[in-house]
């Protein structure tokens, strides 16, 4: 399977949605794989200066997302999201972490998807996330 999309795609797609907010960069969109970055900054950051749970999840499910999107089968239009999990192993406060997403299923009604997120300069996993897509045909 080979995808029609690329990160520049990617990036201008969710430049006006969470991602863009966010500041997610796509760095990496192939088949049955796809990876980002997120320069870490205060707005992502928990009360307490670590970095927030829902950032970490927001850049891993968002990698899935666009690496469902880019494997679509033939005749899907979209996907949502039914199903996801995630398990927290450290945290940073600066610098920037990267997610890469591989498929694990890719079938004509579901995907699934699992993300590892690190720290970029240490290499440490911060998340392990796995995920479950619908696929969504036209009616």
């Amino acid at each position: 399977m080979t995808t029609k999309h690329t990160p520049e795609y990617f990036n201008a797609f969710g430049a006006d949605f969470l991602p863009g907010y966010l500041g997610i960069r796509f760095t990496e969109v192939g088949p049955g794989r796809l990876a980002a970055e997120l320069k870490i900054d205060k707005h992502l950051l928990a009360p307490n200066g670590y970095l927030h749970a829902g950032t970490v999840i927001s850049l891993a499910d968002t990698c899935a997302g666009c690496g469902c999107l880019s494997n679509l089968p033939e005749g899907a239009r979209s996907f949502t999201t039914v199903e996801l999990k995630s398990n927290h192993m450290g945290t940073a406060r600066e610098g920037t972490i990267a997610c890469v997403a591989t498929a694990v299923h890719l079938g004509r009604t579901t995907q699934v998807w699992d993300a590892v997120v690190t720290d970029q300069a240490s290499g440490k996993t911060i998340a392990l996330f796995r995920c479950t897509q619908m696929l969504l045909y036209p009616k």
